[in-house]
């Protein structure tokens, strides 16, 4: 069974009643409950007020109760608790309350809980009670199952930049109300999950930590004036090994004389920097995006000292945005990791090309989208867009004329004319456009590679090649410039049986589109945990700042 479920619907599910805690029985409502109708005819009845997948829920089953069976229900809380293991919050879907709510709708004078179908001659307030309970909880098993599948949290509501389209996803009522039947919850939340080994990953990777939480964590590392270097003899570089163990590096430790009293210890002196812990701590702050010098300096003894209670988070709120995005995905697309600062073409043929990337700074956000390859420009012309043109160039060039002669801009009207720049007031310019021509020079390099959007950001060549070598490198205006671009061109190009050759089409010198036979899907979004295949767990600075709005809304308690 594969539940599907969107966000825009559960949204008018929900209805009424507080998350968490006790849950009280739902209030019955007196107008038109019916003397004599049975827990079936009356939820029948009042499930025509409900959204579309309640109905849908209901009408699988022929309007017969679904949570008259108190095992059932005990069942389904019990299941609930799991979430936890996806980051979620068991309370929000009123895990420790469904029991004692089930009691109280089943109190004395109602029908009886044990028949499917409800007392047709039975108490009709305990009828009704009854139905307006069944009706409640089957909302909590819709709405966990669609946060599991879509996420919690709507990522438009946080973060103006997103345009990821949230799409309408198909829900199989007949299979959940199977699954009810069956008490099969904790698999109906399995097959809700994405189905894809990075999510699982970050699962196991919180699940990891949260061990590590209730072993207590890791001490943090005093605070420095000097860095620790190989070499180095110092107690911190006791406290260095335990924390690098922890998260794997096991051949780090040390036996200590304390551990064996008495005996004769001979090996290395855990207070020395040497080589085997100088490997670990590059390795560290690779995954970390710091420099890879071996030196713990003050970025790296941050990264060290953050909780683990902090690091619990920051994976719970990226399965959120994993949530958001791993669904429906193509066998082939390229994927840009934002914060990770790299791009991923998986190909038609199951391999994976990697490259490096520059990203928008915090000031000009890369925004999240989802969009298509079209086309390349090859040798293109670079129209300065107009927040670099009032923020940056306009600034130079009032400072100095000359900068439109080195960087080969031109001056041209809206419509295209050339204008002389010595009869232009630059300091109120008016409506020039300013063209910079093609050219290894060119601020694009020698390809574009577009895709429509409304944020007008693509990818592109860089004259700027040392940027690649930072390990941080948000340094664009909002666009993404590509390492080695020419080779994922030609790759776009053979994989779509495009027929070009992109070495000839740059040497022709001239400024062109050239389209694809068939269109890449593109996807941006934003991580700040990255699973790798090893089961390890890399830690991005949260370029954006966007974590801690997210942790809010997620952390949020929900009302059913």
């Amino acid at each position: 069974m594969r539940v599907f479920v969107t966000i825009g619907f559960v949204l008018a599910l929900v209805s009424g009643m507080a998350g968490g805690g006790q849950v009280e029985a739902p209030a019955i409502g007196r107008e038109g409950a019916g003397d004599g109708d049975s827990v079936s005819q009356v939820i029948s009845r009042l499930v025509e007020d409900e959204g579309s997948a309640l109905q849908a829920f209901y009408d699988a089953r022929s309007h017969r109760p679904a949570w008259h069976d108190g095992e059932s229900v005990a069942a389904f809380a019990a299941a609930l608790h799991t979430l936890d293991t996806d980051g979620l919050i068991p309370q929000d879907y009123q895990a420790d309350g469904l029991v004692a709510a089930h009691r109280e709708a089943y109190a004395e004078g109602g029908s009886d809980g044990g028949n499917a179908g409800g007392n047709a001659g039975g108490n009709a307030e305990g009828n009704e009670r009854e139905a307006r309970f069944d009706l409640h909880v089957s909302r909590v098993l819709l709405t966990a199952l669609t946060h599991l599948q879509r996420g919690k949290v709507d990522p438009r509501a946080i973060d103006g930049d997103w345009d990821i389209p949230i799409e309408a996803a198909e829900l199989d009522p007949t299979a959940i109300s199977r699954a009810v039947d069956a008490q099969r919850f904790e698999q109906a939340f399995a097959e809700a999950r994405p189905a894809y080994a990075p999510y699982e990953r970050l699962r196991a990777g919180l699940a990891r930590y949260r061990t590590l939480e209730r072993l207590g964590g890791w001490e943090s590392l005093p605070a420095r004036q000097r860095a620790l270097r190989p070499g180095d003899i110092d107690d911190d570089v006791v406290l260095l090994r335990e924390r690098l163990a922890i998260m794997g590096e096991v051949e780090l430790m040390a036996a200590t004389i304390e551990a064996f009293p008495g005996g004769v210890i001979e090996g290395p002196d855990p207070r020395h920097y040497d080589a085997k812990l100088e490997a670990a701590v590059r390795r560290f702050q690779r995954r970390h995006l710091l420099e890879g010098d071996g030196i713990v300096g003050q970025q790296t003894l941050a990264a060290l000292n953050v909780p683990v209670e902090d690091r619990i988070d920051q994976i719970r709120l990226n399965m959120e945005r994993a949530r958001w995005l791993l669904h429906g995905l193509p066998e082939s697309f390229v994927l840009v990791d934002i914060a990770g600062y790299r791009l991923s073409y998986f190909r038609p043929n199951g391999e994976i090309w990697r490259s490096r990337i520059v990203v928008g700074r915090p000031y000009r956000r890369t925004p999240s989208l989802r969009s298509e390859i079209t086309h390349m420009t090859v040798n293109p012309t670079w129209t300065i867009p107009p927040t670099i043109l009032r923020e940056d160039v306009l600034p130079a060039v009032r400072r100095d004329l000359g900068y439109l002669w080195r960087e080969r801009i031109q001056v041209l009207s809206p419509s295209g004319a050339p204008l002389d720049p010595w009869e232009i007031d630059w300091s109120r310019p008016g409506n020039v456009v300013l063209r910079q021509s093609p050219g290894p020079h060119n601020a694009l390099g020698e390809l574009v590679i577009r895709f429509p959007n409304e944020h007008m950001v693509y990818l592109h060549d860089t004259p700027s090649q040392g940027l690649f070598a930072r390990e941080q490198r948000a340094a664009s205006s909002g666009c993404i410039r590509v390492e080695n671009i020419a080779e994922f061109t030609q790759l776009l190009f053979d994989d779509t049986d495009s027929g070009h050759d992109v070495r000839s089409q740059i040497e022709r010198g001239e400024t062109r589109n050239v389209r694809l036979a068939e269109r890449v899907p593109v996807i941006l979004h934003y991580w700040t945990v990255h699973p790798s295949e090893d089961g390890q767990l890399a830690f991005r600075p949260d370029i954006y700042e966007r974590d801690d709005a997210l942790l809010r809304a997620l952390d949020r308690p929900l009302a059913l």
